[in-house]
């Protein structure tokens, strides 16, 4: 990895594991309808003329069933559920929660027919592994528990692990960022009514820059930053942010918003973490080559596996989409799976 490669990874790193801090200031002012609309609006705009510069949204409202389906699944329902937790949850918490995604992905992956066959009994360990972890993370610390707000993460880890599945299979042909701007642009809309019904009478600075923060740098700059970083790397090293932002997020709870760095938050976090890393190991199929380390084009299964995180989620769709540096980033230079 060169300087630039080190820079743009350090970069992510960062900037996905911000946005649990910046979603538990907003939702002090903002209702969660409210931010997710926010949100999506300024991501969507500011990626509008880097999409039109990409061929614009022709050939992506075409696919108009599947963008719906990932939008909903990826976007719409997790960042709200997302938000309306981070009401009751802790920063730190919710970033360590969301951390399981790869542990589900891999169970997705296997339900829907994507899963190599040389996981073998270190994924299941794995699996078994970051389920004690989840474990141990709520039991120790039950005064932290809330009942409804876990079931809210429980679906937004689920939709960030499945999400990336229709992407692969339907929409992984696109150019990938008229695919995220469309996204955020369609949420934008399904939200507005209830946000111009519901909008604050009063903001504070913080919650105004948190807002800021989460559409501009956790939103536009970060797809335009992971996707360069993939056309350096390649999505499969890339993807290893998945790894290092909930401890961003934990330290930064920590250290900005005063929350406790609890029992269960120190050993429920590695399990999980060692948990996601077994589980999401690639095995190679008996017959088939190994993929050359550094190669762009991946696999739908080495994809679908090591992307499931990022937080907040939508980031996993490059993997599904790695890019070319000779072309830009106009089109998938992988074969989209048909299943």
């Amino acid at each position: 990895m060169t300087r630039r490669s080190w820079a743009l990874f350090a970069a992510m790193c960062v900037i996905w594991g911000v946005p649990y801090l910046l979603i538990r200031v907003a939702v002090r002012d903002f209702t969660p309808g409210t931010l997710v609309f926010a949100r999506c609006a300024i991501g969507g705009l500011v990626l509008l003329p880097f999409a039109l510069m990409r061929g614009g949204f022709g050939p992506v409202l075409r696919r108009w069933r599947p963008l719906l389906a990932f939008t909903v699944i990826e976007l719409a329902i997790p960042w709200l559920l997302l938000s309306d937790a981070e009401r009751v949850l802790s920063s730190s918490l919710t970033g360590l929660l969301v951390a399981a995604v790869p542990l589900v992905g891999v169970v997705v992956a296997t339900v829907a027919g994507s899963d190599d066959r040389g996981g073998g009994p270190l994924r299941y360990a794995g699996l078994l592994l970051g389920l004690v972890g989840v474990v141990v993370l709520l039991g120790v610390d039950v005064g932290e528990v809330h009942a409804g707000a876990l079931v809210e993460i429980a679906f937004v880890v689920v939709g960030y692990a499945v999400a990336p599945v229709i992407m692969a299979r339907r929409l992984a042909d696109l150019p990938s960022i008229p695919v995220v701007s469309a996204s955020l642009l369609l949420t934008a809309i399904g939200y507005l009514p209830y946000a111009l019904v519901r909008w604050p009478h009063s903001i504070s600075a913080h919650a105004a820059w948190s807002v800021v923060g989460l559409a501009l740098v956790c939103t536009a700059l970060a797809f335009i930053v992971f996707f360069a970083l993939i056309a350096e790397i390649g999505p499969a090293r890339a993807t290893v942010i998945t790894y290092v932002n909930p401890a961003v997020a934990l330290l930064l709870g920590v250290l900005l918003l005063d929350e406790r760095l609890t029992l269960g938050i120190a050993v429920g976090f590695p399990l999980i973490l060692f948990g996601s890393v077994l589980a999401a190991r690639r095995g190679v199929p008996a017959g088939d080559a190994p993929v050359p380390e550094g190669a762009v084009a991946e696999s739908l299964t080495d994809s679908d596996q090591s992307m499931r995180t990022l937080p907040p989620g939508v980031a996993k769709v490059a993997a599904a989409t790695p890019w070319s540096p000779s072309k830009g980033d106009s089109h998938s230079t992988s074969t989209p799976s048909s299943g």
